[in-house]
């Protein structure tokens, strides 16, 4: 079972995207634990407070190291860490085969930023990877925590009915996933491909394989280019 807990500022926010579909189901099946922690609930400060203005000036308020840190101690005596990540903009863009390397981890813990961001002293001291999931900004760390979780449980054996389906997401090789089709055959002059009715699962096998480069090509150049 991989363990996943994620520390909060608002909990409240991450409790639909695993309630649902196969977060849900990982979580029912024994696979997959999620625990949110309420980042206040470690503050020390009057009125549950977890930020202050930033030294020298400017706009934004600052997430304080002080909740941070006993928050994250605090865990460290019941759990040992795989990593400890931090969601942030300017960390390392989330692809597939990082979400395939976490997903074999037993222990992970994420932290949510908020407001401006995160005393430097947390980065420096207990953070050891920092993951954003594109190249903008989002009010907070927690929808960017839910897909890293939802990217990650997925792979998790067991989880999905068909364990080959992850396998062939688009990514997994490099490449984009190659067109899919289902019944009825024809719609509105709309026919699928006669090699995809035709039985042949080596035939098929190729042209899948073809339509994948192609698609690659044309959508995904940089990846192609790879």
């Amino acid at each position: 079972m991989l363990r996943i807990d994620i520390i909060t500022v608002l909990p409240a926010l991450l409790e639909s995207p695993f309630a649902h579909s196969i977060m849900k189901r990982a979580v029912d099946k024994g696979l997959l634990q999620i625990n949110v922690i309420n980042l206040r609930d470690y503050s020390n400060f009057p009125h549950k407070q977890v930020d202050d203005y930033q030294y020298g000036g400017g706009a934004g308020m600052v997430m304080m190291i002080e909740p941070i840190a006993h928050c994250i101690e605090s865990l460290q005596k019941e759990c040992t860490y795989d990593d400890i990540i931090f969601m942030t903009p300017d960390g390392s863009t989330l692809n597939q085969k990082m979400a395939n390397t976490l997903s074999m981890s037993q222990n992970l813990l994420i932290l949510c930023g908020h407001y401006k961001g995160i005393d430097q002293r947390v980065r420096e001291k207990y953070i050891t990877k920092e993951i954003s999931i594109g190249d903008y900004v989002l009010s907070g760390g927690e929808l960017g925590a839910a897909v890293l979780v939802d990217a990650i449980g997925r792979l998790l054996p067991g989880v999905l009915n068909d364990e080959t389906s992850a396998l062939t997401d688009s990514f997994q090789d490099d490449l984009l996933a190659p067109p899919v089709y289902t019944r009825p055959s024809e719609f509105m002059g709309m026919k699928v491909p006669e090699i995809l009715l035709s039985g042949h699962a080596a035939n098929i096998e190729s042209w899948r394989h073809e339509q994948s480069v192609e698609r690659t090509r044309t959508k995904r150049p940089d990846i192609y280019k790879e």
